[in-house]
């Protein structure tokens, strides 16, 4: 191989030519005879037991080039950005430019990795947010333990009201004439949710149990259905049940109740205790993330359009996957919210486009700090990613190339480099609002409440104070 050309074009573009002759050539010309000599009907052979030469006299040398050239190139094509120093991000657009006994010449555009400046990563000044835990936060997740923990029951002395949970049959008509989707039997419908288009919810409020009646709703004139874009129609509906939310006293007993603790204030605590780390952690990831894109400013680079377009790609990839596993797909997601795969795409690219930034800062430091990754912490992301899948380690490595996981450690250690020196300040802390002081000297009174026959796993309840 020898590399003729290199010329760059513009940012991050570069033109390579690159030519193909001698052993290299011949051994090419060598691995397509061997691979399509035996296909040739040559008179007086069977098929492969031809001499070399008369093959070659039949059907020309050149019947051969085609393939040299495909099993010769990428070699080459390699060879040459190694020599050039270049690191693409796309694949080349090759054009070949001669054949002949010879070798061949072909000329690669290529855009390449962009070259980064740094700016200052050392020392930079980041403030860490408050992460102190309010009494108000602590009611917060209380209070989402009760609803988790609260239960239905039929009304029967009064109409629907909003927040009430219903069971319905309804059916929708335009033009008098049902139209398709419009229908439902048993349906529950909780009033308010705004699960329905606007208005719908609302005219069932103060309608009784097995109370039947008819009312008008205007479709939004962004409705997904075409056919229902601004009009009006008529739903009938049948109201079969009406029942609302009873949400436990929050007590000793509901502790007893829902967590291994005696206590309300044994609950409580716990569940300071588990909002302090979280907040503690968010607090540290939002001062790190503010340092890294602090050192990500400051650098100059050009990014080349297609590193941010495969990181749109990744992107639309991972939010198709979270929806899978909904049991949804992309196209109905899209559908619904009234979206052409081209916006889709857009709302993906300022996020991709600092990623990109961030991910090229970090590798520009890892380089000019001569940063390396330990063989055990290597060892240990295998582990990890092993025990992770349920896989053997050999079997990670077989999926997984060594130098990704090397450059993320890398990579996180540039990011600890930016921590270390940093001039790191804390925020003032927020003072009580003055409604929350008055309510903590308030005296509080217990609504009365039953006793759960059953009581919940303390780790299904508390673990993180996440809404089911």
């Amino acid at each position: 191989m020898k590399l003729l050309r290199n010329d760059k074009l513009e940012t991050n573009l570069f033109e390579l030519e690159i030519r193909v002759e001698g052993d290299e050539w011949k051994a090419g010309i060598d691995r397509s005879f061997r691979k399509n000599a035996g296909k040739l009907n040559i008179p007086g052979f069977r098929k492969g037991k031809a001499p070399r030469a008369m093959v070659m006299k039949m059907v020309g040398e050149d019947y051969f080039y085609e393939d040299a050239v495909n099993m010769t190139y990428s070699d080459a094509y390699e060879k040459a950005l190694e020599e050039a120093g270049l690191e693409p991000v796309d694949r080349a657009d090759v054009e070949l430019k001669e054949v002949n006994g010879e070798g061949y010449t072909f000329i690669a555009k290529v855009t390449c990795r962009p070259e980064v400046t740094l700016g200052q990563y050392k020392g930079l000044e980041g403030t860490r947010p408050d992460s102190t835990v309010t009494d108000e936060e602590v009611q917060g997740e209380l209070d989402r333990m009760a609803d988790r923990n609260s239960r239905l029951v039929d009304v029967d002395d009064r109409p629907a009201a909003d927040g009430d949970t219903t069971e319905i049959d309804f059916e929708g008509f335009l033009d008098g004439v049902a139209f398709p989707g419009g229908k439902g039997e048993k349906y529950t419908l909780v009033l308010g949710s705004h699960q329905f288009i606007p208005g719908f919810e609302e005219q069932i409020v103060g309608h009784s149990v097995d109370e039947e009646f008819e009312i008008g709703v205007k479709f939004p004139e962004d409705y997904h259905e075409e056919t229902l874009k601004g009009k009006d129609t008529t739903f009938k509906i049948k109201l079969l049940g009406i029942k609302k939310k009873e949400v436990p006293a929050l007590d000793d007993e509901f502790a007893k109740d829902v967590s291994e603790f005696d206590t309300l204030d044994e609950l409580k605590g716990d569940l300071r205790g588990k909002l302090q780390e979280r907040k503690d952690a968010a607090a540290d990831e939002q001062l790190e993330n503010g340092l890294v894109d602090t050192a990500a400013a400051n650098a100059t680079m050009e990014i080349p359009p297609v590193m941010v377009e495969r990181k749109v790609d990744e992107m639309v990839q991972d939010f198709e996957y979270r929806l899978q596993s909904q049991g949804l797909n992309l196209p109905t997601y899209l559908q619904y919210a009234g979206m052409e795969m081209p916006a889709f795409r857009e709302g993906f690219a300022p996020q991709a486009q600092q990623q990109v930034r961030v991910s090229l800062t970090l590798e520009a430091i890892v380089k000019a700090e001569d940063l390396q990754a330990d063989p055990e912490a290597i060892e240990a992301e295998y582990q990890k990613m092993a025990d992770a899948y349920g896989l053997t380690i050999d079997k990670v490595r077989g999926v997984v190339a060594e130098d990704n996981i090397a450059m993320n450690l890398k990579m996180n250690k540039a990011i600890d480099l930016i921590k270390s020196t940093a001039k790191v300040t804390d925020a003032p802390k927020e003072e009580p609002k003055a409604e929350e002081a008055k309510a903590e000297e308030a005296p509080k009174e217990k609504a009365p409440r039953k006793r759960r026959a059953t009581k919940a796993k303390a780790a299904e309840e508390t673990e993180g104070g996440k809404d089911e």
